[in-house]
């Protein structure tokens, strides 16, 4: 077997030296103290900020640029319209120029024809030699065209004059329309004033027919009114006469009293009492000073009664009092009992602790100890 040294691969030596640097960072993040009790990489977060706002820079003038791009197209291509109208213009101007100089009507072999042989191209060959090619207007060609052309005239005429007629009719029509249709509204105007005219007299007719009832009515209602206030009149002196010589005026005091049936006393008539007797007068005198004695009664009765119950609210309150002296000592002697029982508890365990300390756990490990731990960030 022969021994060959293979290289190691480049990407391995860099991938494996990237994930050593990233577990070389991520201890000392880890295993910072600060970091760690803060709960914050500020490195990472302004180095975050930091990216971020380069990036909205390049994002701007990534904007900016394309903006300038899509002005300078914009530019080149209005500049490149306006290059090529220019050019038409240029490119018409000249070949305007060009048919003017060089391509003329009188220059043409047909200007004795369309001009009338002013400026023709004159033939210097004798016309025996001239072929078949040479021949412009041919026999039989021009015939009947006078009379053709003045028929064509006529026709013209009569087509104009037709139009020009069928226009008048046309117009004499619309003129009759509109004179029938004036003289339909006129009859409607007409129409319209009679029908007002009609319903005017109607109006005028129907309000004085209800005029005349209206005074009739209140002709009527005048009449009413004068009889009813005369027979008002009339009770009310009745009335007047009634009441001078009725018992109440005359003070009659028999008139007050109504004989009952039965043998029972006499029934008072509350409109016609005059008021009371001496021996009724007295009667209540006396009624009322009994009642008053009664009621000085009640009152020293309530007021000793009242008495009473103040002594046994005062006996109440003193026995209550007692008790709440005599709880609130219970109360602190409980209070003193506890607080010695809690010393004792605090004397143990003050003991207990020096035991612990000072005999039991004599041996205090070493920073070795310490340095066996968290070695690695996984």
């Amino acid at each position: 077997m022969y021994k060959v040294d293979l290289p190691v691969e480049q990407s391995l030596e860099k991938a494996v030296e990237r994930r050593r640097s990233a577990e070389t960072a991520r201890k000392a993040r880890i295993f910072n103290t600060r970091l760690r009790v803060m709960g914050l990489d500020l490195d990472a977060l302004n180095q975050q900020v930091q990216e971020k706002k380069h990036q909205q820079n390049m994002e701007i003038q990534r904007g900016n640029a394309f903006d300038k791009l899509g002005e300078y197209h914009d530019k080149a291509l209005l500049q490149q319209d306006i290059d090529e109208r220019e050019k038409r213009a240029a490119l018409h101007t000249d070949l305007t120029k060009y048919w003017a100089s060089h391509q003329r009507e009188e220059d043409s072999h047909d200007a004795d024809l369309k001009c009338g042989l002013k400026g023709a191209f004159r033939i210097t060959i004798p016309e025996g030699e001239l072929g078949p090619a040479s021949m412009k207007i041919f026999q039989g060609e021009g015939i009947g065209e006078e009379q053709r052309r003045r028929e064509q005239m006529k026709k013209t005429d009569r087509d104009l004059r037709a139009q020009k007629e069928d226009n008048e009719k046309m117009h004499m029509g619309d003129k009759h329309r509109e004179m029938l249709v004036s003289k339909e509204l006129v009859h409607q105007d007409l129409r319209g004033v009679q029908q007002n005219a009609l319903e005017g007299e109607c109006k005028k007719a129907v309000r004085i027919a209800l005029d005349n009832y209206n005074q009739a009515l209140a002709a009527e209602r005048a009449e009413k009114l004068k009889e009813q206030h005369r027979q008002e009149e009339r009770e009310n002196l009745a009335e007047m006469q009634h009441t001078r010589t009725s018992d109440m005026m005359t003070e009659c005091a028999e008139a007050a009293k109504r004989e009952v049936e039965g043998g029972r006393p006499p029934r008072v008539l509350v409109d016609k009492w005059k008021g009371m007797s001496p021996e009724q007068l007295s009667d209540i005198h006396r009624e009322r000073e009994e009642q008053s004695l009664e009621k000085q009664r009640q009152r020293d009765a309530e007021k000793i009664q009242d008495s009473a119950w103040e002594l046994q609210l005062l006996k109440l309150s003193r026995e209550a009092e007692e008790q709440e002296r005599r709880a609130e000592e219970l109360r602190r002697e409980k209070r003193t009992q506890t607080d010695l029982y809690n010393m004792q508890l605090a004397r143990e365990q003050q003991a207990y602790q020096e035991y612990l300390n000072k005999k039991l756990y004599t041996n205090k490990p070493s920073k070795e100890y310490f340095y066996q731990f968290n070695t690695g960030s996984r």
